[in-house]
């Protein structure tokens, strides 16, 4: 039997005061082992909380040269118009593309409402464009070499090239903004990090800028630093502009030409990131290496016949015949040595069956074949053979005993 340890027995004699004590000390382990989860929860709400709170708000109207709104940009347009040079608004690709010429400039907004066929469409327009943070299949259509590398939030940059409308304009304010990698022959501006937030590129006879941030065009930032000069210089770099600023799409015009991916909002994106960074931190800290086995007194008392009991259930259940066969088996050599004189090392030590088998031969009218298969033979075929070397195993100890 297991007889329960003295200081368990004095705290369950002891009533309601140790019972809050071992409750408050659960509490407390508790709260240990999970504060780190707690906190990483924690962190990641306020870190989506502040990205939620620094997100500018949109609207339908952003960047459209006839909203009078903060992220509007008819104040540009009409800078455009008072130095003489006219702006013709277009919300549909196909009626951009007859608008353009020779001698304009196309501004293209709010790419991402481009279909694949705009997009074709707009391979043929002739003059310079202006492309303001365009999508990845715009860049790849009209800005041979130019790819989207990241997105950077340093707020204002300087020029840092020999571009005259960058030169001119000096420094410029971006907030969030894309950054680029340029291939081939390309004039890169306002680097950050080493990548380009203004790109220059000449695409057979037409000059391709572009511009990884629109806040410089927005109504609310255009009176800011360089931000009027540099667009001035850009947009009113033809005879006239040709302002695209699509609409909505019909439903399904656009259907799976982007992915899932480019559909997110970098926002979603890095929350999903840090989710990630969180799991894996959280997996690496609770995944450490166990410590050694630490020996505590049972909190009941168990009878042992039902530990018995209960430890021949499960060899049943798993059908293990063998290791059940050597528990018994070494219970019984762990018996039978001490009345044999020998030491009681020997009775685990495989070097000492041989002197184990032949003195329990001598002991008893059984021959040492027979002795040994019993102390030190096979696994039972079955649980008949189990219950027969049993047996066996109780009658040798029985005849050692008695001899």
């Amino acid at each position: 039997m297991v007889i329960q340890s003295p200081a368990r027995a004095q705290e369950a004699g002891s009533g309601g005061g140790g019972g809050e004590a071992s409750a408050r000390q659960v509490a407390g382990r508790r709260w240990r082992s999970a504060r780190g989860v707690v906190a990483a929860l924690l962190a990641m709400a306020v870190i989506a909380v502040i990205l939620a709170a620094l997100r500018p708000s949109g609207s339908p109207e952003r960047l459209d040269p006839t909203s009078p709104k903060r992220d509007g940009s008819r104040a540009l347009a009409e800078i455009l118009k008072q130095h003489g040079t006219p702006v013709v608004v277009a919300r549909h690709a196909a009626q951009a593309v007859d608008q353009s010429g020779p001698g304009t400039v196309m501004v293209v907004t709010r790419s991402e409402r481009l279909t694949e066929n705009d997009i074709d469409r707009m391979r043929g327009a002739q003059g310079a464009l202006l492309l303001v943070e365009p999508t990845a299949p715009v860049l790849e259509a009209l800005a041979p070499g130019v790819e989207i590398e990241n997105t950077s939030f340093a707020g204002t940059g300087e020029p840092g090239c020999p571009l005259p409308a960058a030169t001119l304009a000096g420094a410029v304010t971006f907030g969030q903004s894309q950054t680029y990698a340029v291939s081939g022959n390309a004039v890169t501006c306002y680097e950050v990090d080493h990548e380009a937030r203004l790109v220059q590129v000449q695409d057979g006879p037409r000059t391709v800028t572009v511009l990884g941030s629109s806040t410089p065009l927005t109504n609310q930032h255009l009176a800011e630093e360089g931000d009027a000069a540099l667009l001035m210089n850009l947009a009113g770099a033809g005879q006239s502009v040709v302002w695209l600023a699509p609409d909505l799409p019909t439903e399904g015009a656009g259907a799976g030409q982007e992915s899932l991916t480019d559909l997110l909002p970098f926002g979603v994106k890095l929350f999903f990131l840090e989710l990630i960074v969180a799991v894996v931190l959280v997996a690496l800290w609770r995944g450490r290496r166990l410590g050694p086995v630490v020996a505590e007194a049972l909190p009941v008392v168990v009878r042992s016949a039902e530990t018995v009991e209960g430890r021949a259930r499960l060899y049943r259940a798993s059908r293990a015949r063998d290791r059940a066969a050597d528990a018994l088996r070494s219970g019984a050599r762990e018996r039978i040595v001490p009345l044999l004189g020998l030491p009681r090392t020997s009775a685990q030590d495989p070097a000492a069956a041989q002197e184990i088998v032949a003195a329990v031969a001598r002991r008893t009218d059984r021959g040492e074949e027979y002795v040994g298969a019993a102390l030190y033979g096979p696994e039972p075929v079955d649980d008949a053979g189990l219950i027969a070397l049993t047996s066996v195993l109780d009658d040798l100890e029985r005849q050692v005993r008695q001899s």
